[in-house]
């Protein structure tokens, strides 16, 4: 029991006042973010159609030079992704080699989109229960506010009217709680839909710029055959001559 009389006696000093404080920080630290991330992301809701038919267009007209001046200029993390698939010049880009790049660099764009989506998660899940422990210090110190006025003689209808009022005080940290927890997870998973449709953009243009290296590398030409492989018909020639 000692050590259940010493927590109790630490809580009950702390008091739930640093709680609502803390929760207070959390809310400011959190509508900060979410105002910092809905400028960061305003670029993501855009109808990318038309830059990939320009892209398709730019492609079949003149390759990845034309391509790459329709993209230019674009800060949507598919294009950024497409450029970084056109950096080279169609003789020295392979679909294979394209597409390592393009994968990485959307790997990179992914965790510059989500930046900070960590803190709004933890604190959506996190502060209820922030706030329900300020609840449990306030009831605590209710409780023992009752034992002690129970032990000192005091009136009966005293007690418990200060007790209730002590209660309802302390359920103001669970309601400070929810109401911080509420707006991180409503902006985090609207955050996380935005950034998975801009990856998908993103994969839906790699997958052009692939299908047009796959269409151009079937229609080349066929290369020479090395003469080594070739049937070696002079040495026939020569030995049939010989024969004659």
């Amino acid at each position: 029991m000692h050590i259940v009389e010493r927590a109790k006696n630490i809580m009950m000093s702390a008091g739930s006042a640093w709680v609502m404080w803390l929760l207070v920080a959390l809310s400011i630290a959190s509508v900060a973010i979410i105002f910092e991330r809905l400028l960061a992301l305003r670029s993501l809701r855009t109808d990318l159609s038309d830059l990939r038919r320009n892209l398709v267009d730019g492609l079949i007209e003149g390759g990845f030079t034309k391509a790459r001046a329709l993209l230019l200029g674009c800060r949507h993390p598919a294009a950024l992704v497409a450029l970084r698939g056109l950096a080279r010049t169609e003789s020295d880009t392979t679909a294979k080699g394209a597409e390592e790049a393009m994968t990485a660099e959307s790997v990179a764009q992914k965790r510059i989109l989500e930046r900070r989506f960590s803190f709004l998660a933890t604190l959506g899940a996190n502060a209820p229960f922030i706030g329900l422990f300020g609840t449990v210090v306030g009831i605590l110190q209710a409780f023992d506010a009752l034992g002690h006025s129970s032990m000192a003689g005091s009136a009966s209808a005293i007690a418990p009217q200060a007790v209730m009022s002590s209660i309802a005080e302390a359920l103001v940290a669970t309601a400070i709680g929810l109401g911080v927890a509420i707006p991180a997870v409503v902006a985090y998973n609207m955050f996380e839909r935005t950034v998975k449709s801009a990856l998908e953009d993103a994969e839906i243009f790699s997958r052009e710029i692939l299908s047009y290296l796959e269409s151009r590398s079937d229609s080349a030409p066929t290369s020479v055959r090395d003469p080594a492989s070739q049937p070696k018909h002079g040495a026939i020639l020569r030995r049939a001559a010989s024969l004659s």
